[in-house]
């Protein structure tokens, strides 16, 4: 048997696999949407508070409120700061690389099974590709055995080729959209951790010309 023998027998199979597996696919990917936004909604930080918060400590050279007060945040723009807080004794470039340290590791979990998703939403259209493919090839198969006539079961093949394309454009649409959501939600956060941890190593900065002036 020849690779379009076997093919053939394969397609005789039926597209009906193709879309429950894309049914399972989509489930799975409701699962990671829904766990991402609820993980994005509890981390969120009011960064406009954090900010005044960590300023007037900072200002006042109160460490110990900062620190106080960062361990109430919940998202990577408070633990990014607190890490340049913490490390503030050990001097400026220990708190720079502390920071960046914790930047990459709060990036890496809020990026968890985000690639599930973007793979997703690339391949579910071929995925239903395929399904049409297989209701295509039966559905020729079907107008041979009926001798060219018009039948209820092409009728029925030519259906589940087409289903198959739609059910793989409905899976991936939702997928590509929360991902693109959740990539800007993860830039928008980055950006703050490291706008709150400039303000943590320009009084730094102050500290250590201060220090040398005296």
């Amino acid at each position: 048997m020849d690779i379009q023998e076997r093919f053939n027998a394969f397609a005789m199979l039926g597209a009906t696999w193709v879309m429950w597996l894309l049914v399972i696919l989509s489930v799975v990917g409701l699962a990671v949407i829904l766990e991402r936004a609820y993980y994005f909604f509890a981390t969120g930080d009011d960064i406009e508070a954090l900010r005044k918060m960590l300023r007037d400590k900072l200002a006042s050279k109160d460490l110990e409120g900062a620190r106080e007060g960062l361990k109430k945040g919940k998202g990577l723009e408070s633990q990014v700061a607190l890490a340049g807080v913490d490390s503030a004794p050990d001097g400026y470039k220990s708190a720079e690389e502390r920071m960046d340290q914790q930047q990459m590791l709060g990036k890496l979990a809020m990026e968890r099974n985000l690639a599930f998703l973007g793979t997703m939403g690339n391949n579910a259209p071929f995925i239903g590709l395929l399904g049409t493919v297989i209701g295509i090839m039966r559905a020729f198969s079907e107008m041979n055995a009926a001798a060219g006539q018009v039948t209820t079961g092409l009728m029925s093949e030519i259906g589940e080729a087409l289903v198959a394309t739609a059910i793989g454009l409905v899976v991936a649409l939702p997928s590509v959209a929360a991902y693109n959501t959740f990539q800007r939600l993860i830039k928008s956060r980055v950006t703050r951790a490291e706008a709150l941890g400039k303000e943590v190593l320009a009084f730094l900065k102050s500290t250590a010309r201060g220090a040398k002036e005296d």
